[in-house]
């Protein structure tokens, strides 16, 4: 029969498929694009089931509707279409192999290699002292465009290398550090700022900045206040909220494996 005439290609065709809806679903999931593309799947099956059952009038309002809506769906998904167009583009290999390693294929996990117990400590440690800090790790997208705007460093990520680049009198202080896998690639890094009204005014440059860059990649960002200690963790543009460092780690191996 001819629906079991399946071809080598049919196949390739349907992993291929698979591989983008579940990229896609892991770009959108936690964020308010979610529920869009769920809308958006439930009309376009309701468009599937008139056509079959050849309701004329509604199948070509609801097809108008996803013709002109495709429009409007670069307008609504513009961060994750950008996210997914520097990840292709990216010439970042690491941060390829990255990406793939979620998918489970080596059963290696990349968070091993970053030492997150280092970060969290000294962030712990600035909080107290009130010492100001953006702290910027890398995933998937490449970060060159705004490296360039720094120091290139290449020191392997520890407590007390990060506490003496954030320190007050430090010429390093001001700016962002990159950390790329267990590297810290870069210091006195100018971020994009985000101008979101929407963020509160106690929120200062620092925090603009780590919305900007989250914003625009799919990068982390760890912030310690200047003023009143508090440690934010950033993802996506938003605030992630959390408990204690204990469960900012959890977080953070979670986004980071």
């Amino acid at each position: 029969m001819d629906f079991l005439d399946i071809r080598i290609i049919d196949i390739v065709d349907i992993v291929l498929v698979a591989f983008l809806l579940y990229y896609l679903y892991n770009l959108v999931k936690g964020t308010v694009a979610i529920n869009i593309l769920a809308g958006i799947i439930i009309v376009y099956a309701i468009y599937v089931v008139t056509q079959l059952l050849e309701m004329e009038l509604l199948s070509k309002i609801l097809g108008g509707f996803l013709g002109v809506g495709m429009f409007a769906l670069v307008v609504v998904f513009q961060p994750e279409i950008r996210k997914f167009l520097l990840m292709l583009g990216s010439t970042n290999f690491n941060a390829r192999r990255r990406f793939l390693k979620q998918f489970n294929f080596s059963g290696n996990d990349s968070v091993l290699n970053t030492n997150l117990e280092g970060i969290i400590a000294s962030c712990k440690k600035m909080s107290a002292s009130h010492t100001g800090a953006l702290i910027v790790l890398q995933r998937n997208n490449s970060l060159d465009f705004v490296k360039n705007t720094g120091d290139a460093m290449n020191l392997e990520v520890n407590q007390p290398i990060i506490e003496s680049i954030f320190f007050k009198n430090s010429p390093l202080h001001d700016g962002a550090m990159i950390i790329e896998e267990n590297r810290i690639t870069a210091t006195r890094v100018i971020l994009p700022v985000s101008n979101d009204k929407k963020i509160p005014l106690r929120f200062g440059l620092r925090h603009r900045a780590a919305v900007g860059i989250t914003e625009k990649t799919d990068a982390v960002c760890l912030v310690v206040s200047e003023e009143n200690g508090q440690i934010s963790y950033l993802r996506d543009g938003d605030f992630v909220l959390f408990e204690d460092t204990e469960e900012l780690m959890k977080i953070l191996k979670k986004d980071l494996s």
